[in-house]
């Protein structure tokens, strides 16, 4: 087994390091020449005395011969390269973001100090790496670079290896290394750990040659991680901050008995009412995997807790965490729903209803052809202008194009008409630290990076500055973009889905719009016709509403007659379908009478009506044979209207409530107002005339 000689197995340091000779000179040679000797005796099968070697390396070689490890490996094994390394970086780029400033400042510091410094991922992969540039090119031999596999069970003892596998800080030197190939170098880890629930998130390794070896280097490495930690709690605290305004928000319209808001981690952030935990606070619900989708989470949450009543929760375009809210004892009986289950619509980031066209409401032959039309670019991957008038429903279109988040990807949305340039420019491609006045101190992602692999939806695009357009089409022509006040190229793989209520070949011909742009983001064009072109979905649009807008707020459905129909199709929709949801929902709150009269709608829609000379508006009042059965019929509607509320009822007809006291006696309709609900028992002094 003497073939395996150190003597044979040198990284490349050129004439320094690499001769078990030199190495044993200059790093104490009877210590070093003992543990390589008992390594021998260790891979051949002889017994090594325990002093020889350290428990915790022997502990170390024992795991990894189990393992299977080969002793006379070379390198580690590459893990991720290109693409594949780019989605392991996104999928950690919160802690690539919390490493990076420190990164920066200690690369530069141990440029000619023949150390190098890494981050890796919870799995053992590097996914950066920063310091001296001669030893960041003899690491490239043993794959000590990005995408380097560093796992113990991979590639035996090392530094990140060990300190992975027992979670605790780890100086690997020299002949410790369980593979010869690495021999010729000492490395120190510490791991990175979650805030809260002490989970490893990655590792932070000093390397070098032999000769750097230092036992300070263990504690320079554990102040490096727990700065990444302070950084990565910092930036959890102001998450979990709007996570907590959003949740008490909602709580704030729900009757419930219980709330608890969950961070995109999985961990409790807090908990109010009688909840069955058996976690605290900052600790991990068991099963909820962290960043798993919220239908997982779902799947999993702990016993008590149902799954409808698990709500995602968004902030600034990205689900910041969920919340469950526990409805009160006894709300949701005699088939209504209660104000728990209503959130769910607010909460509808992860709600397969709007990623879906088969739940997009239209029988109209316009509505047709845009959902046929949609479906077929559903599934190319090529940009799509949604086009059409504000408040048709284009988010709702650019969500089903996109698809379900399992299947395609994030889907992240900016608005283009909502910020300065500055602002845009630092949303769409994020900054650096001190990038700009008020930058974050750590820097962030932009809408971008937060889109890679899935779906960017730029909505307002018709807004965008025209000195941002020539940066926007070249992120999209090229797939790379550059963060504020950063050199660092970034790829990115995201399908564009691009918004307007503008004509954009005016604002091209006005010069507004740059040619080149449109034709980038226009390759397909999908237009979302307005709702007075829709005919025939009115009574199909009008009703869903009401559906869904009376269970969200746990009032009675109202009906909603021919004559209202005829109304609302007579009205042109200036605001289109948000501006009839908008209608009905004041229908639904402002009176409880079973069914909405004409005379309840908006002044806008009544004078759209068509007028006819000696005739009543259709359907406000019935023709009658004279002024006092003109009144009657209308003191007798609006008493229907309110259910016999005489206050409400008043206050429509535009008299006091003593006036419609004594005309329900004149007329005598004292039984058709006891008939409708109310009474003639006045409720308080009735007021003066």
């Amino acid at each position: 087994m003497r073939e395996l000689s150190y003597r044979k197995s040198g990284a490349r340091f050129p004439a320094e390091v690499g001769q078990a000779g030199l190495l044993a000179e200059r790093t104490g040679g009877a210590i070093d020449r003992a543990t390589y000797d008992a390594w021998e005796r260790f891979v051949t099968g002889e017994p090594v005395a325990p002093s020889t070697v350290e428990e915790p390396v022997l502990d170390s070689w024992r795991r990894s011969r189990a393992a299977g490890v080969d002793p006379i490996g070379r390198a580690a094994p590459v893990a991720a390269d290109g693409d594949d390394m780019e989605r392991l970086r996104s999928r950690n780029r919160e802690l690539m973001a919390a490493a990076s400033n420190l990164f920066a400042h200690t690369g530069e510091l141990m440029v000619g100090s023949r150390s190098i410094v890494l981050l890796t991922s919870p799995d053992g992969v590097v996914l950066d790496a920063a310091g001296d540039t001669v030893t960041l090119d003899a690491a490239r031999d043993i794959h000590l670079m990005t995408g380097g596999n560093w796992r113990e069970e991979v590639v035996g003892t090392n530094g990140i290896g060990t300190a992975l596998a027992t979670g605790r800080p780890a100086q690997i030197h020299g002949a410790q290394h369980f593979c010869e190939g690495i021999k010729g170098w000492t490395c120190t880890a510490a791991p990175i750990l979650e805030p809260g629930t002490q989970e490893i998130l990655g590792v932070l390794d000093i390397s070098g040659p032999p000769q750097t070896y230092q036992r300070n280097n263990l504690l320079l490495a554990v102040s490096l991680a727990r700065q990444i930690e302070m950084v990565l709690s910092q930036s959890a605290l102001g998450e979990r901050l709007r996570l907590l305004e959003q949740c008490m928000g909602r709580l704030s319209l729900a009757d419930a008995a219980g709330m608890v808001a969950i961070d995109r981690r999985g961990r409790l952030i807090h908990a109010t009412g009688r909840v069955p935990l058996a976690v605290g606070v900052g600790e991990r619900l068991p099963g909820l995997r962290p960043h798993a989708d919220i239908e997982e989470w779902a799947r999993n949450l702990p016993e008590g807790l149902r799954p409808e009543w698990l709500h995602p929760v968004v902030a600034g375009g990205r689900t910041v965490g969920a919340m469950v809210l526990v409805p009160a004892p006894g709300a949701g009986r005699g088939g209504r729903a209660t104000p728990v289950t209503r959130l769910a619509e607010q909460s509808s980031e992860a709600d397969p209803r709007r990623s879906c066209f088969d739940n997009i409401l239209g029988r109209s032959p316009a509505m047709r052809e845009a959902t046929e039309l949609g479906r077929r670019l559903a599934s190319k991957r090529v940009p799509v202008l949604v086009e059409g008038e504000t408040g048709v429903g284009k988010e709702l279109f650019a969500r089903a194009l996109h698809g379900g988040e399992h299947l395609g990807g994030p889907f992240i949305t900016y608005n283009c008409g909502a910020a300065s340039k500055e602002l845009i420019a630092a949303d769409l491609f994020g900054h650096v630290r001190g990038a700009f006045t008020g930058a974050t101190s750590e820097g962030r992602p932009g809408r971008f990076e937060l889109a890679h692999g899935g779906t960017l939806c730029l909505d307002e695009i018709g807004e965008m500055p025209l000195e941002l357009q020539p940066v926007l089409l070249r992120a999209l022509e090229e797939g790379i973009v550059y963060r504020l006040g950063d050199t660092q190229p970034r790829r990115v793989d995201v399908r564009l889905i691009a918004m307007t209520n503008r004509n954009l070949r005016d604002e091209v011909a006005a010069g507004h719009f740059r040619r080149d742009l449109y034709y980038r983001i226009g390759v397909t064009r999908l237009r979302i016709p307005p709702l007075r072109d829709r005919h025939g979905d009115m009574a199909l649009l009008a009703n869903h509403f009401c559906d869904q807008l009376a269970e969200r707020h746990g009032v009675l459905r109202r009906q909603l007659g021919a004559d209202v129909l005829e109304a609302l199709e007579a009205y042109d929709w200036p605001g289109n379908v948000r501006e009839l949801r908008n209608v009905v929902e004041s229908l639904l709150l402002m009176s409880s009478a079973p069914q909405v009269g004409v005379a309840e709608l908006p002044e806008e829609i009544l004078s759209a009506l068509p007028q006819r000379a000696a005739a009543p508006i259709a359907g406000l009042m019935p023709e009658c044979p004279s002024l006092e059965a003109a009144e009657r019929c209308a003191i007798q509607r609006a008493v229907n209207n309110f259910q016999g509320n005489l206050a409400q009822a008043a206050r429509q007809l535009g008299i006091s409530r003593s006036t419609l006291y004594r005309k329900v006696e004149r007329y005598e309709l004292e039984d058709f107002v006891r008939a409708a609900g109310g009474s003639m028992e006045a409720e308080g002094p009735l007021p003066p005339e």
